[in-house]
């Protein structure tokens, strides 16, 4: 685990740009640093050694050069049919094996790693730069293009450090960053970057980029017996979770919530120690669960309370972290409890990945009476909801217009914070836009045309929500501490499986992941097997009805940068009817305010 950065440019001075560079990301490896600069390419690398060796590496006759960030969990098996092959390895450096492999396979070895990863690989024969992202997106990879300059690396933070790099904002990205939470396009927020997408490389080669996959994601229904698949996942997940744990030379820990995927890791892998991070809020806090469960295993575990004061302090340091704007809450208490697990491990283990592989998310299960309204024929569903439409507010409303779309217009994700008309009405004309949530998400509609509803959904969640936004929190929170995260649940073996595991197999007798819950049954109490979805809850809301956060949060919306971006009438207007009680907008006018304070961190000079 580590971090890189570099550039292809002609400039002066390289060896102080590529050492300014660097050490923006020294978060990212605070165990040493390592270089290479030629008239070909410049490339910085930050070491966090978890294993016995890391840092740039090289194949026999250096006519390759590669930067690795992650872990290759078959890299041993690689090696050895490589030595097989005739090729000799000078170190016990992972990035070697990866080097070696591009050797042998060229591009067919990116399909052939499994493991968490971003690296580029410059081919000096060929004057060629590559750039490759894992198959989920666990590690991020950005780029900058702009003239004849090239950037890239595993934070857009270091790009800033270049003399070529001009900063200026993405205005597009603006827009539907307030529907989903999170920066959504291909372009970041910053003109001219852009993040690889998972299980894509990119080829940088005459002062010209093209992306390619690699790799894609394929939801299957594959009608099996249903004890043999539950024995055949089980032992998977118990395979890739102990190789994620012996992947190191160093003391692993687990991140423990109240809730079934991070207490099947931990029940599996038994790490020595666990962290858990709560509020003090009534229905806030899981530390007391996972102490209880901590103790049943006998292991220790490590807890911390936040509060609200630290939640406000913390923010600007997070989004300087995330690089873009990032609404999840959670991002917060994550940031928090990776400074805990920090200061005792240097690796910890984690739950991500499970909900979107096995059906987790409450969004997936439609229940009750809705399940019922969901049977009648579309066209007088459509109907109902447009009926529905204009009358007043009455408990199932929501329901009945939800329900009245198709699957393709309603679902952008777990979260949806505003649509787009209430996103251009608070924005300045300049800000507004006709890139609707279903334009954006229609090429991906299409590619599950003719699949079962929850299907669609969580193909959206696996290429949005979960690389831009739980990934991306997860890497960066983590990172930021020096921390190397780990998701044994989010494996390519494991979704060999998970992806063709039929609807009745993941939503059945109105519960979510029933196939890994039941799985996960065998191993800790029916208590936490059985626990619905939470996440880290952060009672946000309730904080801005106190006189102190509404009037901080009232401050920014009145700050002169934010009338040139926002219609500051309307926000003031939002919070003060959540303030008063009379509208709930706690999470519309969180994106709002996180979307600000980023914009201060990175373009208003203190």
């Amino acid at each position: 685990m580590s971090g890189f950065t570099g550039f292809i440019s002609k400039i002066d001075n390289k060896n102080q740009v590529i050492k300014k560079m660097t050490d923006k990301i020294k978060h990212r490896g605070p165990d040493g640093e390592d270089y290479f600069n030629d008239e070909n390419i410049t490339i910085g690398f930050r070491k966090l050694k978890v294993t016995s060796e890391t840092g740039l590496g090289f194949n026999e006759d250096k006519t390759l050069i590669i930067a690795l960030d992650g872990q290759i969990y078959n890299a041993l098996d690689l090696k050895k049919k490589l030595i097989k092959r005739g090729h000799k390895f000078n170190t016990e450096n992972t990035a070697e094996v990866v080097v070696h492999g591009y050797e042998e396979y060229g591009k067919d070895i990116f399909a052939k790693l499994r493991g968490m990863f971003s690296f580029v690989l410059y081919d000096f024969k060929n004057k060629e730069l590559i750039g490759v992202r894992d198959f989920f997106g666990i590690k991020p990879i950005y780029y900058y293009h702009n003239k004849e300059t090239f950037l890239f690396g595993s934070e857009i933070k270091s790009f800033m450090e270049h003399p070529n790099f001009e900063k200026e904002l993405n205005e597009e990205a603006l827009k539907p960053f307030l529907s989903f939470q999170y920066s959504v396009l291909d372009e970041t927020f910053f003109k001219n970057v852009y993040r690889l997408n998972p299980g894509e490389y990119f080829v940088y080669k005459n002062k010209k980029v093209e992306t390619f996959k690699y790799f894609e994601l394929n939801i299957t229904r594959d009608q099996r017996d249903y004890e043999k698949l539950k024995k055949e996942l089980a032992e998977v997940l118990e395979n890739s979770i102990d190789i994620h744990k012996k992947a190191s030379n160093v003391e692993i820990g687990s991140y423990l919530s109240g809730g079934v995927d991070s207490s099947y890791v931990v029940s599996a892998a038994k790490p020595k120690k666990t962290f858990t991070i709560g509020f003090e809020n009534k229905g806030f806090d899981e530390t007391r669960l996972a102490k209880d469960l901590s103790d049943i295993l006998k292991l220790k575990n490590y807890s911390k309370h936040i509060d609200a004061d630290d939640f406000f302090d913390a923010l600007p340091k997070v989004l300087y972290h995330t690089d873009e704007p990032h609404a999840n809450l959670s991002a917060v208490p994550l940031f928090y409890l990776s400074k805990l697990a920090a200061s005792k491990v240097k690796v910890v283990l984690s739950g991500e990945g499970a909900d979107e592989l096995f059906a987790g998310y409450n969004e997936y299960n439609v229940a009750g009476l809705s399940s019922l309204y969901l049977k009648l024929p579309f066209v007088m569903r459509r109907l109902i909801g447009r009926a529905t439409q204009s009358l007043p507010s009455f408990k199932g409303k929501n329901s009945l217009m939800l329900y009245a779309k198709r699957v393709e217009d309603s679902y952008i994700g777990v979260v949806t914070i505003m649509n787009s008309e209430e996103a251009n009405n608070i924005l300045r004309d300049k800000f507004k836009s006709e890139l609707t949530p279903a334009k954006i998400l229609k090429p991906y509609y299409d590619k599950v045309k003719g699949l079962d509803n929850i299907a669609k959904k969580m193909y959206i969640d696996m290429n949005f929500w979960l690389p831009k936004d739980m990934l991306l929190k997860g890497d960066k929170m983590s990172m930021a501490h020096g921390l190397e995260l780990r998701v044994p649940l989010l494996d390519k073996e494991v979704y060999d499986i998970a992806s063709t595991i039929t609807v009745n197999n993941l939503v059945k007798n109105n519960e979510t992941k029933y196939i890994f819950r039941n799985i996960a049954h065998d191993v800790i109490p029916e208590e936490w097997a059985k626990r619905r979805k939470l996440g880290i809850p952060v009672p946000f809301s309730i904080w801005l009805k106190d006189k102190k956060y509404y009037e901080k949060v009232k401050e920014i919306f009145n700050e002169e940068f934010t009338n040139e971006i926002f219609d500051i009438n309307i926000l003031n207007e939002m919070l003060d009817k959540h303030y008063k009680g009379i509208e709930n907008n706690g999470r519309k006018l969180y994106a709002i305010y996180c979307f600000l304070v980023w914009y201060k961190v990175y373009f208003i000079p203190n």
